[in-house]
């Protein structure tokens, strides 16, 4: 069973940066891709950003594109998204995410379904101006 806790979430004012993280145990975490959604109060879900399974290709929703980095660390076991330049309309609920099929390309995260992901439980981040 995949799990995924993710971390680092806060409060910050509108311009300041933050480094969220994401723990994954179970599964093969080497082969599989991982992703980052966030879902904002009254709003559905968003896919923010994505990475292949070997860290070398990633892929943005074009309102983090150029602010939002996301990385991992397959050693550690590690997905991290380093969000600068942050706007109130940033804030959400952050989840990570990792496809139930191991070998899913990180291309396609943006497109799945819920029951098609693991999930962690959320880290709120709120931006106040």
């Amino acid at each position: 069973q995949v799990q995924l806790v993710e971390y680092g979430g806060g409060s910050v004012q509108a311009g300041n940066s933050l480094k969220l993280f994401c723990a994954v145990s179970g599964g093969t975490f080497s082969d599989s891709a991982m992703g980052w959604f966030r879902q904002a109060p009254g709003k559905g879900r968003q896919f923010v950003a994505s990475i292949t399974a070997a860290g070398i290709s990633t892929y943005y929703s074009d309102f983090v594109k150029g602010r939002f980095t996301i990385s991992r660390d397959n050693a550690r076991k590690l997905v991290y998204l380093q969000m600068d330049n942050l706007q109130p309309n940033d804030t959400a609920v952050y989840q990570c995410a990792t496809p139930r099929f191991a070998k899913t390309p990180g291309s396609v995260m943006k497109s799945m379904t819920t029951a098609a992901l693991y999930w962690g439980q959320g880290t709120q981040v709120t931006v106040s101006s």
